[in-house]
């Protein structure tokens, strides 16, 4: 047992570090439209709009859940040990502010490039950050905070 009285200081054990998931899916939308240009339903100034609110609405909720992991000295990066249940501020809202922060900033930047396929790539991205982080960071947090996650997790909704 640590000297919060939690028995599990490992890590989540995520397939790979979150921002490299989203700028890998960034590169390929990018590299794809270059290879094979898929139709954008809008044009000019109204996709910079949509695309700039998505982009700084996303970072407002990144830097909210990492201010919130500074103020409880717990580190942000998935490959640490989590010291503290972050469950005040964003994480009130949110059980995933960064992420969620993240899914806004990578759409934000599709729809402001006008690239199809980075918005074609939300899904499977989507997919693989739900069950290849996420859940692997609820199982993590289970165990290492037990019945306190699980009144946190049953409270609070993991993206709205």
């Amino acid at each position: 047992m640590d000297q919060a009285g939690q028995t599990d200081s490992g890590t989540a054990g995520v397939i790979a570090r979150p921002p490299l998931l989203f700028l890998a899916a960034l590169l390929i939308g990018f590299v794809l439209d270059r290879l094979l240009r898929l139709p954008f339903p809008g044009r000019g100034l109204v996709s910079w709009i949509i695309g700039g609110s998505l982009i700084l609405i996303g970072l407002a909720l990144f830097a909210a859940g990492i201010r919130n992991f500074s103020r409880a000295t717990t580190p942000v990066p998935t490959n640490e040990p989590t010291r503290v249940l972050v469950t005040t501020g964003i994480h009130g809202w949110t059980r995933n502010p960064i992420y969620l922060g993240m899914f806004l900033i990578y759409g934000g930047i599709g729809i402001a490039a006008q690239n199809s396929w980075i918005l074609v790539l939300t899904l499977p991205l989507a997919i693989l950050i739900r069950y290849g982080v996420v859940a692997r960071e609820e199982a993590y947090l289970e165990r290492r905070f037990g019945d306190a996650y699980r009144g946190y997790r049953q409270t609070v909704r993991r993206w709205l």
